[in-house]
């Protein structure tokens, strides 16, 4: 596939993240139309006239707002935020029951109206949700995927840049597993530029050392209870990362992502959506079965995938 043109992008939910992917989106021109959605007419209508109001310094997108789901048909891509959001002290997991019933109703109608889009889940826990909407959807695996550990692989790359002394797009790391309490870093394959995390050697400072690692993947992992904590939502980075996947799949980059996708056949786990390096394009995102990990690391994604696995077997359960 190539390039799609002349594209529509709807963000379903006008919260704190629809609403700054929304805004992103329209800031980097990702798409041509941009449909904000949400069962809130009022607020959805006031958040698309807020952003359409400063269509003179975003270019030529479109946005609009509307609680009809008709309003989404024939979308290129799909991004869905809406559900409970996370309260302080709650992880991810324990919103399961409350957006899983959200998407029992919502994913057949926003898949009825776009049967061809890519679907990226934002909602949390992002791939317990992956997992089930696939298997009730009967979509492509590559066509419907979380944003996974995009945002967290972004965090990382920052810590380790802010350490190191260098830009953040000359590190080379990723988060992967599940975008939650059991996702770690892949520091087996990392680099600052071509050099081995653990070799860099700068002049002015000193080497990382693994007890430093273990501290920054730490941070990395528990960095969203410390943001809700203190302002009530993640909504700036995420937006931004959710839209970085947009531009991805519209643009056919297949730019290298670690997203959630439900793997089959991947490395001896079960079928489980976590995240992992994929390439992603129009046609949707693809694991990239090469990836290397060390035994510990391989250790750690069955445990990842243990820990979904369970939650969408007790709330298949109780469905």
């Amino acid at each position: 596939m190539a390039v799609i043109e002349n594209a529509k992008l709807t963000i379903v939910g006008a919260g704190a993240v629809g609403a700054a992917t929304a805004y992103a989106s329209l800031i980097r021109g990702a798409a041509r139309h941009v449909v904000l959605h949400d069962i809130d007419a009022a607020r959805v209508e006031a958040e698309a006239l807020d952003l359409a109001h400063g269509s003179l310094f975003t270019g030529s997108s479109t946005v609009t707002g509307s609680a009809d789901v008709d309003a989404t048909a024939d979308s290129h891509v799909v991004v869905v935020t809406a559900g409970a959001p996370q309260r302080p002290g709650q992880t991810r997991l324990e919103l399961i029951d409350t957006n899983a019933r959200i998407f029992r109703t919502m994913m057949p109608r926003l898949v009825e109206a776009s049967p061809g889009a890519v679907f990226v889940i934002v909602t949390n826990p992002c791939d317990v949700l992956t997992l089930l909407a696939q298997q009730q959807t009967g979509l492509p695996a590559e066509r419907l995927f979380a944003s996974g550990t995009v945002l967290d692989t972004s965090r990382l790359r920052w810590r380790l840049a802010e350490r190191a002394g260098v830009a953040a797009s000359s590190v080379h790391a990723h988060i992967v597993g599940e975008h939650g309490d059991t996702e770690f870093p892949l520091w087996s394959s990392a680099t600052i530029g071509p050099v081995p995390l653990l070799e860099w050697d700068p002049l002015d400072r000193d080497p990382f050392t693994p007890d430093e690692l273990d501290e920054i993947a730490q941070d990395v992992r528990t960095a969203a209870y410390r943001i809700i904590a203190g302002k009530g939502a993640t909504n700036y980075a995420i937006g931004l990362s959710a839209t970085r996947i947009v531009e991805a799949v519209l643009r056919d980059e297949r730019a290298v992502l670690p997203v959630s996708t439900v793997l089959s056949d991947f490395r001896g786990l079960p079928e489980v959506a976590l995240s992992v390096p994929s390439i992603v394009g129009s046609s949707g995102a693809f694991p990239i079965r090469e990836t290397r990990f060390s035994d510990e690391e391989h250790a750690l994604l069955h445990a990842s995938a243990e820990a979904i696995r369970e939650t969408a077997d007790r709330v298949r359960d109780a469905a």
